[in-house]
């Protein structure tokens, strides 16, 4: 579901070049999420190797890596652990949502409606163990670090940029806001080229960075009564929200009366929620702690082989992409070295 505030955020339009040499925290299965629904081919079918296993978040983050190392952007990704027992409504209406998805997409298949087929083919994305330990894997191939969180990967992502061990936490939600992420990216793994769906047409898709402090700032509200604001619009902890209550409404109703507790037209339902352990999860989350951030060197012969040799991937399309990387590398530390002189 993830929390909508989108028009409420101070959203600044930004380009991947500005974060050259800075360190950015993934939101590792948010990212895969969109490359599983996003790379797929014209069937709306995920792309698969020779032996019929997914391959689609392997060609995202490929692809993507090497955009990011070509420049010079030092990407962490931390993968989700054990969610909060407060997400298992959303888990199950998640599910739900792909089953009926999984239906109309048969029936779109079936009628030939190819491009109806493909839409819905993109919400029954599952993300499984093999395709974690695969993304695992190709990080490490190329040397950058990953974090394997205990719980919500979105909160120890947002956790490096309060202790500055990250400039931004990159994902989608933001959710990562309510976790006090100093700085939000989104657009971060999925910018570029994207045709809309049922029309001939594509748009750009922009990065865009949203500051904490300057939207908490412009709402004229603390971090605290922004998790309020956002329990009472709904979050993955209570997806439903309170009826009749959007951002506005929500926002109009936190700086009125300063928190849940105080807001009279909600009571009754409020007496149905675990708010107090809502707050808890967003502003005492379990995080997992690192002391140091560590990037490898490319193992450009291992990516080659492995993307190869067991996932069917084009030699050529691989190392043309390889040797575009290491002529950026090699270009940026003869310009350092230069820089010494």
């Amino acid at each position: 579901m993830g929390l909508d505030i989108k028009t409420l955020c101070v959203r600044e339009r930004t380009n991947l070049e500005s974060f050259a040499s800075k360190i950015v925290a993934i939101d590792a299965y948010n990212a895969i999420y969109q490359f599983l629904s996003i790379i797929r081919g014209p069937d709306g079918l995920p792309l698969t190797d020779y032996s019929g296993k997914i391959t689609s978040h392997i060609t995202g983050l490929f692809y993507r890596n090497i955009n990011f190392l070509s420049l010079g952007i030092k990407p962490v990704y931390v993968f989700d652990g054990k969610p909060p027992s407060l997400k298992s409504a959303e888990i199950e209406r998640r599910k739900q949502i792909k089953k009926e998805a999984t239906i109309k997409y048969e029936n779109a298949i079936s009628q030939g409606k190819y491009e109806d087929a493909k839409k819905y083919a993109q919400q029954t994305s599952i993300l499984k163990d093999e395709m974690v330990a695969d993304s695992k894997r190709l990080l490490t191939l190329f040397g950058i670090p990953f974090i394997q969180a205990e719980s919500e990967g979105e909160s120890t992502a947002a956790y490096l940029t309060m202790t500055g061990q990250a400039h931004a936490a990159a994902s989608q939600d933001f959710d990562s806001l309510l976790f006090g992420a100093k700085r939000l990216v989104r657009n971060f793994t999925n910018n570029g080229k994207r045709k809309l769906p049922n029309r001939n047409t594509t748009i750009e898709v922009e990065p865009e960075i949203i500051d904490l402090a300057k939207t908490l700032s412009e709402l004229g509200i603390t971090r605290e009564q922004l998790v309020d604001l956002g329990i009472l619009i709904g979050t993955d902890f209570n997806p439903d929200g309170f009826e009749r209550i959007g951002p506005k409404t929500a926002l109009k109703a936190i700086k009125q009366y300063e928190k849940l507790e105080a807001i009279p037209q909600i009571q009754e339902k409020l007496d149905q929620i675990d708010y107090g352990q809502i707050r808890k999860i967003f502003l005492d989350p379990q995080v997992t702690k690192v002391s140091e951030i560590k990037f490898g060197d490319v193992d450009y012969q291992g990516i080659t082989g492995y993307l190869t040799k067991e996932r069917n991937f084009s030699i050529e399309r691989v190392e043309t992409s390889l040797n575009r990387l290491k002529k950026s590398v090699e270009k940026k530390s003869h310009t350092l070295e230069q820089w010494f002189k």
